[in-house]
């Protein structure tokens, strides 16, 4: 079984130790493939949270990761560093490049940097990115698991947070679905949740899962949310279409993370009359 560790918005400058320590001991047990880092590594994108940060994931020792900035990446207070080199520090640390695909016999992750200079905040995807993302798709294997990640989500539950969805989320939904997409993962909004996109998105004729990430470090969390990670679990050979997603959250007392929740997601092209999840472990996902 092939498994894939998601981890989000874990702000350096603001981590908590214990909730480190339990990071790196779940994944020394559960031992995943693949690290996906979808944005907010740091707090105000110094040197020294970025040297941190990659220590950090240095110590998780997964063969492959993906990574890529999120607006708290980007200098907030120099001006002229925002303006002209926004990602250098980000790209000492993480580099070579912003955008990057990684491949494995069982995996494709694309990487779309979702962050603008001139954004405080909000993010946008662009045509050209949004092509990008297709090509690659519909150049993968038909074993692999198709994953885009970008750090705004590209769907929300609540009308709370409709200001912080992703600029340009429907054409690229669309074009990704139609291209062969599986799942879109992001972070951003500290709120952990996965819902079908293929229920919410008129005219999808194949299944689409918008997978968020809580805070994984940050003492920054939300009330309703504390730190969580994501581990997906696939198995190519055995049963690809379907994979299940696991939620982890860091619980206080025991000093670790635990699983709360387990879904299974069917994959592959919407049949007549499907709908809805599996079965899952510890309430519902939302819906």
């Amino acid at each position: 079984m092939n498994r894939l560790l998601h981890i989000s918005d874990p702000h350096f400058g603001t981590t908590q130790p214990p909730v480190m320590e339990a990071l790196v001991r779940m994944a020394c047990e559960q031992r995943p493939d693949v690290l996906v880092l979808s944005g907010d590594i740091t707090q105000r994108a110094r040197a020294s949270q970025f040297r941190q940060a990659r220590e950090f994931c240095d110590r998780l020792a997964i063969p492959h990761m993906l990574s890529l900035p999120g607006n708290h990446d980007i200098p907030l207070f120099n001006l002229y560093q925002r303006m002209f080199s926004p990602y250098a520090r980000y790209l000492q640390m993480f580099g070579p490049n912003v955008e990057t695909c990684l491949q494995t016999l069982w995996l494709q992750v694309i990487g779309v940097k979702t962050t603008r200079r001139w954004r405080h905040k909000n993010g946008e995807v662009s045509s050209t990115q949004i092509a990008r993302v297709v090509a690659y798709l519909r150049a993968a294997e038909p074993e692999q698991l198709r994953v885009v990640v970008v750090h705004q989500p590209v769907y929300v539950l609540r009308a709370q947070d409709e200001h912080d969805r992703l600029r340009g989320w429907e054409p690229a939904v669309r074009a990704w679905a139609a291209a062969g997409a599986d799942l879109v993962m992001g972070g951003h909004i500290h709120l952990p949740y996965v819902c079908e996109l293929s229920a919410r998105v008129a005219g999808l004729d194949r299944r689409l899962w918008c997978v968020q990430a809580g805070t994984a470090l940050s003492s920054r969390v939300r009330r309703e949310a504390p730190n969580s990670v994501n581990l997906l679990r696939y198995d190519a050979a055995g049963l690809p279409e379907q994979c299940q997603l696991e939620r982890w959250d860091y619980l206080a007392a025991a000093g670790r993370f635990e699983m709360v929740q387990a879904s299974q997601l069917p994959l592959g092209p919407m049949m007549s009359g499907q709908c809805g999840f599996g079965v899952r472990k510890g309430g519902a996902c939302g819906r």
